[in-house]
């Protein structure tokens, strides 16, 4: 038996044809509303995205993700390696933030957000719209031969891709390595920085990959956040939704008449005019209802109550609402589910701004050098040789800086000219000390002490280590 078609659900992605070639998507040049509203939004997040690793705060970068020199700067806060536990944190927030956010939005952030939609919608695609024309002009070169205007609009086109993927390339080379490294090579050249150049150029050809021909493929198959949206969603969510209640009727779509009463006739309010379709950035037909691919961009909401505007419907056939909103008429409720994760989410925030404000300027790590047991030397004293390493995570140098015993009486010898040194801001200072105990005063083979770190005789860390003596037999 035949299935009917109502019942024929696509097995594959709508970018790929049923050959299993790309489908390549033309949309419709986007206006409307939420559109103007998403230019707002995008233009000022470009600004943030650009500006963020040349701007300073306390003369740390507000964004700087370092991985090579393992340091990173979260909104002008310097994180070094020794923050792992810190950073592991502020990862599970984002982690639960975007999970809630998903929940009660759906994927707004894809629409709204997301670098790769921003540049792809408001900057790439804007600039083939200006080039190549809107959806029918576009198709239309598409299938022309290689003429002089074809040549002529590729090659212009091609190449203000290329330059902005060689400018965004730049601002990630700067969240790697720092906004003054990069302007620094910028003025000695590249011919000084050759590897650097070489990185420039790979990340140029994957930007330029992304959006001159991978495009609306990141959101469907690259990005893992499109796949968690089918957990994550349910039917309280608010989604990008196509009200199929009023927009199907009894009877189903018809096209528009004038002066058709299409409520005596039982057809919906949806006119079958596929301007939602060709307006989506992946192709789909909302209508049939959440689809992995789509991003929630709202192109399809501004187009229909365009639509609706025009035949003298009432505007929403195509909306932000819920399942339950279009089904049963329910109004949005924070559900246990929510606040579950609004509970998790609040004690991790906790847990992190404590770990935050009590976190020290300065961070001690002083351990026995491999291979060394004790010396016992004379009028019975016991001498330990240790390495030490002092981070300064702030932008200052910490200069007259002392090691003192908390617990034990004894004698703290630096391996250095002097008693005191200097741990310069952003770096670090490393040696060997020695740390000697009279055995009277040992309360066996293995002792813990407590070192502390002064500076100006102001007690700013400490640190404990295991210190080794002679076996004491009783």
């Amino acid at each position: 038996m035949e299935t009917p078609d109502h019942e024929v659900f696509r097995d594959s992605i709508g970018t790929i044809t049923e050959e299993g070639k790309r489908a390549w998507v033309f949309p419709k040049k986007p206006s409307g509303r939420y559109y103007d509203k998403r230019k707002i939004v995008s233009y000022i997040l470009l600004i943030i995205l650009l500006v963020s690793p040349f701007i300073k705060i306390h003369g740390n970068q507000f964004l700087m993700f370092n991985v090579l020199e393992r340091r990173f700067n979260i909104f002008g806060f310097p994180f070094w390696p020794q923050d792992f536990k810190l950073f592991v944190v502020s990862l599970l927030i984002g982690v639960v933030f975007l999970a809630l956010f998903t929940v009660a939005f759906g994927r707004i952030f894809c629409g709204w957000i997301c670098p790769q939609t921003i540049f792809m919608e408001m900057v790439f695609r804007r600039i083939e719209f200006w080039i190549d024309g809107d959806r029918g002009k576009q198709m239309r070169l598409d299938r022309q031969p290689w003429n002089a205007e074809k040549i002529r609009k590729r090659l212009i086109k091609w190449f203000l891709f290329l330059l902005i993927s060689f400018i965004i390339a730049n601002v990630f080379l700067a969240y790697l390595i720092g906004g003054d490294e990069v302007i620094s090579y910028i003025k000695e050249g590249p011919a000084n920085h050759f590897s650097t150049l070489i990185s420039l150029i790979i990340f140029t050809a994957v930007f330029y990959f992304v959006f001159a021909w991978f495009r609306e493929q990141v959101c469907i198959i690259a990005c893992p956040y499109g796949r968690l949206q089918g957990v994550l969603l349910d039917d309280k969510s608010i989604i990008v939704a196509y009200d199929h209640k009023r927009g199907e009727g009894e009877n189903g779509r018809k096209k528009f008449r004038k002066n058709e009463d299409r409520e005596a006739l039982g057809h919906g309010d949806c006119i079958d005019c596929f301007q939602c379709v060709n307006v989506c950035p992946t192709g789909i037909d909302i209508r049939n209802g959440t689809q992995l691919e789509c991003v929630n961009c709202t192109a399809c909401i501004d187009e229909c109550d365009t639509i609706m505007d025009s035949v003298g419907f009432p505007r929403g056939l195509i909306r932000y609402a819920s399942e339950d909103e279009i089904e049963k008429k329910e109004k949005f409720k924070f559900t246990a589910r929510l606040k579950g994760y609004s509970a998790v989410l609040i004690v991790l925030l906790v847990v992190w701004g404590g770990m935050l404000f009590s976190r020290n300027a300065l961070e001690a790590t002083v351990l026995r050098l491999p291979g060394q047991l004790y010396q016992h030397k004379e009028n019975n004293i016991i001498s330990n040789v240790f390495t030490y390493k002092l981070i300064n995570k702030t932008n200052d140098d910490i200069d007259d800086v002392t090691f003192k015993l908390a617990d034990y009486p004894g004698e703290i010898k630096l391996v250095s000219a002097s008693d005191t040194f200097v741990v310069p801001g952003q770096g670090l200072a490393e040696g060997t000390l020695f740390i000697e105990i009279k055995q009277s005063d040992l309360k066996g083979d293995k002792n813990e002490l407590t070192l502390e770190v002064y500076s100006h005789d102001k007690l700013i860390e400490t640190t404990t280590v295991s210190f080794l003596g002679p076996r004491s037999y009783k």
